[in-house]
């Protein structure tokens, strides 16, 4: 005999509840296929500039110096608690929000100013003179490894966080901002993921002198 609809309907759910989870997709080293781990290296391909996951084998054969092909990105982000920046001289960098991310890039050393928005990272070309001022303030800036590693800004609210942050972690803060932003300001769970994001960053970077590249 036949279940009524209901007692169907009842079955599928209890069937639905025990069936076991789909796996999460697996990620590969995009140079050799290996299977890898959650956590895992990435190596910036030079000549587009894209972020390319790796497995250890492979992002150790790229140290930063070689310049090569790819570049291994550095794993930690580094604080900057002294780093001085006037409210004036980042109201002359004329960016739309409150955060942002700098890169020096080689070859050339121009430095290029990218921040997040509802669209992804957006770029601007920063003026030569006002990095030249923040440079005289902060010779800290010298030890910024080109092209993989950025000066991270966050002058959100009253904060005044300043990090030296590998590129793929300000990639990331770029990914919650696109997926979290609402409306014309972003609405309030956004917010509370920078507000997240940065509470991270502060617990795991440590300051500048001590950090070490795995």
């Amino acid at each position: 005999m036949m279940g009524t609809p209901r007692t169907g309907n009842l079955a599928a759910l209890r069937r639905f509840a025990a069936a076991p989870s789909p796996p999460a997709a697996v990620e590969h080293c995009e140079l050799c296929s290996l299977a890898l781990a959650p956590v895992h290296r990435h190596l910036l391909e030079m000549a587009s500039r894209q972020v390319v996951c790796a497995c250890d084998a492979c992002a150790l054969r790229f140290p930063p110096e070689a310049h090569a092909k790819f570049t291994l990105i550095p794993r930690d982000a580094r604080a900057l608690p002294g780093f001085e920046m006037t409210d004036a001289q980042w109201d002359d960098l004329a960016l739309p929000i409150g955060l942002a991310f700098f890169v020096r890039q080689t070859p050339g050393g121009a430095v290029v100013a990218r921040y997040p928005s509802p669209a992804g990272v957006t770029e601007s070309l920063l003026p030569l003179s006002a990095w030249d001022a923040l440079g005289e303030a902060n010779p800290v800036l010298e030890r910024m490894e080109p092209d993989v590693e950025a000066l991270l800004v966050n002058r959100v609210g009253e904060a005044r966080d300043y990090f030296f942050a590998p590129i793929d972690t300000c990639y990331e803060l770029a990914g919650l901002v696109r997926l979290h932003w609402r409306g014309l300001s972003g609405g309030t769970e956004v917010w509370q993921e920078i507000g997240a994001f940065f509470d991270r960053l502060r617990a795991h970077a440590r300051p500048l002198q001590e950090a070490r590249h795995a």
